[in-house]
């Protein structure tokens, strides 16, 4: 990068601090936290994102107009001249840092940020190289990142005037017109996804904890199903909250902090998470407060509910860090199923563990109008469809030969309806789906007899201490089995339905359908 003023190179935190305020980027909110807004975009821009087809490349990702959209080297370079450009007159804060803990499967990576505090974000979300590494850096990705740098459509060919480019051919990463700082990690996450499934490394959008017994557990889920708080266990350690990697050498966190959501943060339901809120080195964003006190007010989601703190993982008193660790013994696929259809925990098969992967599946009750309330299935492939960029079969055999490897058992986990669709049903009790995750990570359930589901195939323990069997079996729970039955090959129906544009061709995973 070339500028006439000046580029700060891996300044402190406490200088940083100093530059943001200098520039009037935020305020310093009660306890030290750097408070920001985003302005137009309060979330990730996913139809702005693309990835430049080139030879290298072409052949292996998974093209299509949601995720990976394919764009020329010649739009490329446009937009990199552009921003480079409009940076050229500007100071610039640069980072050195490591995507991925494993030594062997780590990325390291150069972040330019033209404000300060997407440099605080970078240091709290990235891995943090030591003084000798520093020393010897060199960079294997570049990220340029320069919110005020926007796009014209008409002259630019971009679909908006936010733009997040991926260059695999020239490793490099270039974001403009979006000040949330979340693209910054999630375009290191899509390449990490690209790279490290061709050296055999599977990439996992989950989180991850280890037991006393140095037993690992990984946590696959969307939004809404209870990721985060099962998987923060005062009897666990954290290894990483949202994006790891599985090589021969285990499990290891790509990341070295949190990006968590805060709207309607409990301080006594997730203490830790609350605490992080009021430390300096936290950055707040889009969360409301106090003009007097300078006291965050979580409730409030005026500027979005997607309201979020970033930190270092050495935030969060439970949380370990390391290059890697054990092989996972048990994963774990989270859903909310509002269709109340699904059992509180299921073993799945190999070739059902893979279908439900590549499935992604949760459900919400669609209330954005008045009057609709019926729920409504959602689907996003490998629990991340954004960031995939081979087709998900790469990464579900991926995961299959992980687990065969390793003698893993794959759980399913509903936390959502019980009883009922929305309406009728009632949410699962977290004391229940707590004792019966409890039961599977400690191997309790390997000792009980499991039923078959005869539509979905997988396997429904038929006991779990601390849990009422009325509650196990999900058919069971309805007082109507016959819209139990009908309920349930409807949920089958969007299963299959949705499967269909993968063009899956592997026995094992199109055996494990549901049967309609």
């Amino acid at each position: 990068m070339k500028t006439s003023k000046t580029i700060f190179t891996n300044l402190s935190v406490p200088e940083l601090y100093e530059q943001a305020v200098l520039r009037k980027e935020g305020f310093i909110t009660a306890g030290g936290p750097f408070c920001v807004t985003t302005g137009k975009y309060t979330a990730r821009a996913p139809k702005d994102k693309y990835i430049v087809k080139e030879p290298g490349c072409a052949d292996k990702i998974w093209w299509n107009d949601t995720n990976n959209v394919a764009v020329s080297e010649e739009l490329f370079d446009r937009m990199l001249a552009k921003i480079e450009k409009y940076l050229s007159d500007k100071d610039i804060f640069a980072r050195d840092c490591f995507a991925g803990a494993d030594p062997q499967n780590r990325l390291s990576v150069r972040v330019y940020t033209e404000y300060a505090w997407h440099n605080i974000f970078a240091n709290s979300l990235f891995i943090r190289p030591t003084a000798e590494e520093i020393k010897s850096f060199a960079p294997d990705f570049t990220v340029i990142d320069a919110p005020g740098c926007l796009a014209d459509p008409e002259k630019d060919g971009t679909r908006g005037t936010a733009f997040i480019i991926l260059n695999f051919k020239r490793r490099m990463v270039i974001i403009g017109g979006t000040a949330y700082a979340g693209e910054i990690k999630k375009s290191i996450f899509s390449v990490m996804n690209y790279l490290l499934p061709l050296k055999g490394v599977m990439t996992m959008h989950c989180s991850a904890n280890v037991g006393k017994n140095e037993d690992t557990a990984i946590f696959f889920g969307l939004s809404g199903t209870g990721k985060t708080t099962l998987s923060s266990d005062p009897a666990r350690r954290l290894i990483g909250d949202d994006e790891h990697g599985w090589s021969d050498n285990g499990v290891f966190n790509f990341e070295g902090g949190c990006y968590a959501k805060v709207i309607r943060l409990d301080p006594k339901a997730e203490p830790e998470i609350y605490s992080t809120t009021g430390r300096f080195g936290t950055v707040l964003e889009n969360v409301i407060f106090d003009k007097n006190t300078r006291q965050p007010d979580f409730n409030d989601g005026t500027l979005t509910e997607n309201t979020r703190a970033a930190y270092p993982l050495y935030f969060i008193e439970n949380s370990i860090t390391g290059p890697a660790f054990n092989h996972p013994k048990n994963i774990v696929m989270l859903t909310y199923d509002a269709f109340g259809v699904l059992p509180p925990i299921a073993k799945l098969s190999y070739g059902q563990a893979m279908y439900h992967f590549i499935s992604g599946y949760t459900a919400k009750v669609a209330n954005t109008e008045v009057g609709i309330t019926e729920p409504k299935a959602t689907f996003s492939t490998c629990f991340g469809a954004p960031f995939m960029a081979h087709h998900p079969t790469k990464y579900a055999e991926l995961l299959e030969k992980k687990m065969r490897e390793n003698n893993a058992d794959c759980w399913l986990i509903n936390t959502g309806l019980c009883g009922g669709p929305y309406g009728i049903g009632k949410r699962m009790s977290i004391k229940h789906t707590r004792a019966l995750l409890n039961a599977a990570l400690d191997g309790e359930l390997a000792k009980v007899h499991f039923v078959e589901d005869p539509v979905f195939g997988f396997s429904i323990p038929a006991e779990c201490p601390g849990v009422p069997t009325e509650v196990l079996n999900p058919r069971d729970a309805w007082a109507d089995k016959a819209a139990y039955d009908a309920k349930r090959k409807e949920l089958a129906k969007l299963f299959t339905d949705n499967f269909k544009k993968f063009g899956v061709k592997n026995e094992a995973i199109c055996a494990a359908a549901p049967k309609l």
